[in-house]
């Protein structure tokens, strides 16, 4: 009576190991592109410069990064985010000329990007985009990286092996 119980367990647990391989294989099942890879490395080109579009896209790239289809091939795979163009505006502090509605999209904006810095994707504003597009570098959110020329980051990471997501 003693063994039948333990046998039980065994058994039980061998069933969820089998039940995991099956799980985490078939992940990776589900996206032909993603068989024989190692890692995953992406740099989103971000251009929008709707807040309703661009908070979808944000939590969108967010769950990207953590997809257990992505996790399956590793558990830290690198993401950029790359704020171009008019999305600069989406970043700052500054909300003059925002309706409340947008202004609360905003928020759910800098409530994103500081959710996604916590998970380690990094994210990158574009000076040039800055100045065209009238905002104080000051305002813009503090996880944010501000490189001088955000074409000039993309090159680089292109060149380093990123994959180009744009995001416009």
């Amino acid at each position: 009576m003693d063994r039948e119980p333990r046998v039980m367990a065994l058994s039980l647990f061998f069933l969820i190991c089998l039940s995991l391989v099956v799980v985490v294989n078939g992940f990776c099942e589900e996206y032909e592109a993603l068989k024989g890879l190692k890692s995953v490395t992406a740099v989103f080109d971000v251009r929008i410069g709707n807040p309703k579009s661009a908070a979808l896209n944000l939590k969108l790239i967010h769950e990207t990064f953590k997809d257990k289809s992505i996790m399956s091939i590793t558990k830290e795979p690198a993401f950029v985010v790359a704020f171009i163009g008019p999305s600069v505006k989406l970043i700052s502090k500054n909300r003059d000329g925002f309706s409340p509605e947008d202004q609360r999209l905003l928020d759910d904006i800098a409530t994103t990007v500081s959710a996604m810095v916590k998970s380690g994707i990094k994210l990158e504003m574009c000076l040039v985009a800055a100045q065209i597009f009238g905002v104080d570098p000051d305002s813009v959110l503090p996880e944010i990286k501000q490189v001088g020329n955000g074409w000039i980051s993309l090159i680089g990471y292109q060149a380093k092996g990123y994959s180009l997501v744009p995001a416009y």
